[in-house]
């Protein structure tokens, strides 16, 4: 049985990896102008996943710039959220099992 602060943590991440694929994805959807943002819902979903996203896409930026033009943060982010599910996966588990 899972720690259910432990379990709480993993869901976060799994649901900020689903934002961040999903910021992506609009994101291209915006560049290759399949969606158009001048539809207020359509702008206030942008608007949301910016707000989420951004922050911590930008301090990725900050040490790791864009290589030739193509921005690898989201794909670092990903990284880091699979690096910090199994850290605290490694540690419940090395904490039960002694």
């Amino acid at each position: 049985m899972i720690n259910p602060i432990t379990a709480l943590a993993l869901y976060i991440l799994d649901i900020y990896s689903w934002i961040v694929i999903a910021a992506v994805i609009v994101q291209w959807l915006i560049v290759f102008r399949v969606i158009n943002v001048s539809n207020q819902i359509v702008r206030s979903i942008v608007g949301f996943l910016f707000a989420i996203t951004e922050p911590v896409f930008r301090l990725v930026r900050r040490v790791v710039p864009a290589f030739g033009g193509i921005d690898i943060s989201p794909v670092l982010v990903l990284i880091a959220i699979w690096f910090i599910r199994y850290v605290i996966v490694w540690a419940t588990v090395s904490y039960y099992m002694g």
